[in-house]
């Protein structure tokens, strides 16, 4: 599976459209998406922007450059980090895998979810082999090396593969995706709806090299697991790369997941999502020191993030063959 800096085709994107999962922040989040979509767009790299129905994409049109393609496809959630074919290099080319999809442990199941990957797949003129067990792309990163990094709290999750043990999956990470190690981390940030994801904890930014956040303060409700996370990483052998965390982000009396590490690589940026905290400007020049060959923007992503993920989990790239 190459990492998410090799060379790109183009990037898939997904578009906000339920009300009642943005409940007073659809209207925002389109606009932070749209944001996120004309930044790759205008870089030249092609964009495709997946949408739901007819009035979905007239208000996706209404925001993005023509420089943005627009797909009507049948999806539910816009995580398509998750929902969406990962690529990977086989002997004869690119090859699509898609795993079982049970809604995150089966706490968000919607129409299409199961299906948008297979039809991306297809679309992309992609060979594709289903594999039976549950897994989410957001659950993994890679440095294209064979060396995979992930968590606990979801992989070995009941509400997964409860079938499965610690050993069987390392088994399956290798015969489907190529990974022949497998560094694991322990919890995923606080109120994380997936159960843990590692692209909201840490992130691949060259072979053997993560990014991971430092806690911002006594009251960042993530310090034990940013402390935990490096300790076991830098026990594999990982360089840790320090990111500034956005502290304490809450929405009313919830405490959101928020992390700079769901910044999206595509092939000329990458792109940050920002929070309106104090540590934003710091966060985007950090990451930005560590790819020299792009440049690193900012983008609010506060009312993505309200729906229960960020930029990086809303997208998925086609590796260039």
């Amino acid at each position: 599976m190459p990492p998410e800096w090799a060379p790109q085709e183009w990037l898939w994107i997904g578009f906000p459209h339920a009300a009642d999962e943005w409940p007073g922040f659809l209207s925002r989040a389109q606009e932070q998406i749209a944001a996120f979509a004309n930044a790759v767009a205008e870089t030249g790299q092609e964009v495709r922007l997946l949408v739901r129905d007819a009035a979905n994409e007239a208000r996706a049109r209404s925001l993005v450059s023509g420089a943005v393609k627009l797909e009507r496809r049948e999806y539910g959630d816009i995580w398509l980090r998750d929902t969406g074919p990962l690529v990977v290099r086989g002997r004869h080319g690119l090859e699509a895998r898609r795993f079982g999809f049970n809604g995150w442990g089966g706490k968000y199941l919607m129409p299409g979810d199961e299906t948008v990957g297979a039809q991306l797949a297809e679309d992309a003129g992609l060979p594709l082999r289903i594999a039976d067990w549950v897994l989410e792309g957001g659950a993994i990163d890679g440095d294209g090396t064979g060396l995979v990094l992930t968590t606990e709290e979801c992989l070995l999750n009941p509400n997964r593969n409860p079938q499965l043990s610690r050993a069987d999956i390392e088994r399956r990470l290798a015969d489907d995706l190529g990974f022949d190690r497998v560094c694991w981390l322990g919890r995923g940030l606080v109120n994380d709806h997936t159960d843990g994801h590692v692209d909201n904890l840490a992130r691949f930014v060259a072979p053997g090299e993560i990014v991971l956040a430092e806690a911002a303060g006594a009251d960042d409700p993530n310090a034990a697991i940013y402390a935990d996370a490096k300790q076991r990483a830098e026990e594999f052998g990982l360089r840790v790369h320090p990111i500034p965390s956005p502290g304490l982000v809450t929405r009313g009396d919830q405490v959101e997941p928020a992390s700079y590490a769901n910044f999206a690589i595509t092939t000329h940026l990458v792109v940050v999502p920002t929070f309106g905290s104090v540590q934003d400007a710091d966060a985007v020049t950090a990451i930005g020191d560590l790819f020299t060959d792009r440049a690193a923007i900012g983008i609010p992503a506060d009312a993505v993030l309200a729906g229960g993920g960020g930029f990086h989990c809303a997208s998925q790239q086609m590796p260039a063959a």
